[in-house]
């Protein structure tokens, strides 16, 4: 039987951003960072404050997302052909153009993006009948700090649909998510073990920065010229971050079995 090794899927993913640098980093910097400094310079900032209640702090978040859903949306569609786009680039066997590459990830879009509809509809089910069966042992606060560790399982189990989608040329959802599914059939400690502590080291990093940044900008005389300055830099991790998550999703990918019928792994594509 097939085991995901770690170590080696983390140098796979390491190999795959190094060989691909110079196309990954200018399709990062489209997708993943131009959205993020866009969203810096349009989105709204929520009205909170410190001596809010819980109930108006929720008041307030909810009318953040009301009114800047629209935008939200907007910047997170290019993210979703971003991602794909990288996957074609790391996972497909005929070594696309850059060009191909995000022509197969805007043909893709919408049946990514009806799989995660999908997804998330069955993760909302599986969160409530759990949170639902809790409540009746223990208290509500409980039982939904468990509900919400129980369902690590499931999105560990469908963190492959992305590449399954992209290296078998699916278009549809149902049957990426079946092959995402049996793609990480009894790899799911593994596949915990290695993006668990992967993205603890991100947060990590994450708030460390932007602490750093901020320290550094805040002697300046303008709040928003603040604001733009760690939003900026926080899109920079993000699309740091984005582009090595979609690095680290291929090489498990690529681990966990052949592509499109092959016996042999996929090697990193050398980009043209």
């Amino acid at each position: 039987m097939i085991t995901l090794d770690s170590s080696s899927a983390w140098q796979s993913a390491r190999r795959m951003v190094a060989a691909n640098r110079d196309v990954l980093v200018a399709i990062a910097g489209v997708f993943f960072l131009l959205p993020g400094l866009i969203g810096a310079v349009v989105l709204p900032t929520p009205d909170v404050n410190g001596k809010m209640d819980q109930q108006a702090l929720a008041d307030a978040v909810l009318q953040f997302y009301v009114h800047a859903g629209p935008v939200l949306v907007a910047l997170t569609l290019p993210m979703l052909v971003g991602y794909l786009t990288l996957l074609a680039m790391l996972l497909d066997r005929d070594r696309p153009t850059v060009a191909t590459a995000i022509m197969t990830g805007i043909r893709l879009l919408p049946s990514y993006l009806a799989a995660q509809l999908l997804i998330s509809l069955g993760l909302s089910v599986l969160w409530a009948t759990a949170l639902s069966v809790l409540s009746l042992a223990m208290p509500q606060v409980a039982a939904a700090l468990l509900s919400l560790v129980a369902m690590i399982y499931p999105l560990v189990r469908v963190l492959l649909v992305g590449p399954e989608m992209i290296a078998q040329r699916l278009r549809n959802p149902i049957r990426a998510i079946i092959g995402g599914l049996a793609r990480t059939r009894g790899h799911t400690l593994g596949m915990l073990l290695f993006f668990g502590p992967a993205m603890t080291l991100f947060l990590v990093v994450y708030g460390v920065v932007m602490i750093v940044v901020s320290l550094a900008v805040f002697n300046l005389a303008q709040a928003e010229v603040q604001r733009l300055i760690s939003e900026a830099a926080g899109a920079v991790l993000l699309a740091v971050g984005y582009t090595y998550y979609a690095a680290m999703t291929a090489s498990t990918y690529d681990q966990l079995g052949p592509i499109n019928g092959a016996d042999e792994a996929v090697s990193p594509p050398a980009p043209r």
